[in-house]
């Protein structure tokens, strides 16, 4: 009966964990989705939220390969903690300020080139990332060569954290001019990290030196309002976030 079932299967996703060597040639642990066949396809780098390499984000690297694309997760933690779980590993991380931003570099160009390196890759690589995630994927596309790029709620990108924040980063408006890419980025009115007033001051800096984006900010939603396991989660903002990331990657990626 299963061999059966399994002959009727029309459309089959693979997924787990592989070891890949980051630009700086450090061995990490990522977690990588795919659809179970061998025709060309895009693929994406997704960058963990500031909470880890959990589930809810291993879910995420999934649903983009139930889309069609192959995706990539790099732990970011990896080196500061192997092996832990997510939670202790992103404990450790938090008191240390979270990751260099020449490490994120280093380990999602390493993930760019194990996607590119696979022989049914068509070439062409995106970047998302989510909350912190968010300022590191427009660090990576303003450091990288990528297709495209989504920042979800991203802060910090220009200014820096408050004293009491965990997160110990500096403004990126210096590598601006470096965007290798089209930037699409989704942010909610009620969020504070970062406020409206943030990325409209992100959208006139990018407008002034002719780098294509499109900013969109969703009303009766705040932070974090794509992640399903949280109480910030809004349905409506998130269910228009994807279509606005399929529309997207699908006309980038394709």
């Amino acid at each position: 009966m299963g061999l059966e079932l399994a002959d009727q299967i029309r459309s089959a996703l693979v997924a787990g964990l592989v070891d890949m060597t980051s630009a700086d040639g450090e061995t990490i642990e990522a977690y990588v989705a795919s659809p179970a066949d061998d025709h060309p396809k895009g693929s994406v780098v997704v960058i963990h939220h500031l909470p880890g390499w959990d589930e809810a984000t291993k879910e995420i690297v999934r649903k983009f390969a139930y889309h069609g694309y192959r995706a990539i997760c790099p732990n970011l933690y990896y080196r500061q903690a192997p092996g832990a779980a997510p939670d202790d590993a992103a404990a450790l991380v938090r008191s240390q300020g979270g990751i260099s931003d020449a490490q994120l570099v280093s380990d999602v160009g390493g993930a760019v080139d194990f996607l590119r390196s696979l022989p049914d890759s068509n070439g062409k690589v995106g970047v998302i990332g989510y909350c912190s995630g968010g300022r590191q994927t427009f660090l990576a596309a303003c450091s990288l060569k990528v297709d495209a790029a989504i920042d979800c709620y991203g802060a910090f990108v220009l200014g820096t954290p408050p004293s009491s924040f965990p997160l110990k980063v500096g403004p990126l408006d210096h590598i601006a001019k470096d965007l290798s890419c089209e930037l699409l980025g989704l942010f909610g009115a009620e969020d504070s990290f970062p406020a409206p007033d943030e990325t409209a001051n992100l959208s006139e800096l990018l407008d002034g030196l002719g780098k294509t984006h499109e900013f969109v900010t969703y009303e009766n939603a705040g932070h974090a309002f794509f992640a399903t396991d949280r109480p910030s989660y809004r349905v409506e903002a998130a269910n228009e976030g994807w279509q606005k990331i399929w529309g997207f990657f699908g006309r980038k990626l394709s």
